[in-house]
């Protein structure tokens, strides 16, 4: 590593986009996951109800994982996209994602 420089770093055109979707995503998760905090603070009884097979609370549960996977894979589709775009057309400086 002696005298070896670094490795250039290419400005990430699509940073701002990928912030403000990031941002809007992690609201949608946060009341989805209110609601769940709100149920288990004012009707704990309803948590405890059959739903499915299972109580309520563990499928709210599952609903809470399988939705941050979904967004998860949702995110990377519209950033790979975003990127995709940005690199095609280097010279629009992020004004396409506003």
């Amino acid at each position: 590593m002696h005298g070896v420089p670094p490795p250039r770093v290419e400005s990430n055109l699509a940073a701002g986009y990928k912030s403000r979707l990031g941002i809007r995503m992690f609201i949608l998760y946060a009341l989805f996951y209110a609601g769940f905090v709100i149920i288990n603070t004012f009707d704990p009884k309803l948590m405890g109800r059959e739903v499915l097979g299972q109580t309520f609370a563990v499928v709210y549960g599952f609903g809470l994982i399988i939705f941050a996977l979904i967004l998860a894979l949702i995110y990377n589709a519209l950033c790979s996209r975003a990127e995709d775009r940005m690199a095609a057309a280097p010279d629009a400086e992020g004004e396409v994602f506003e």
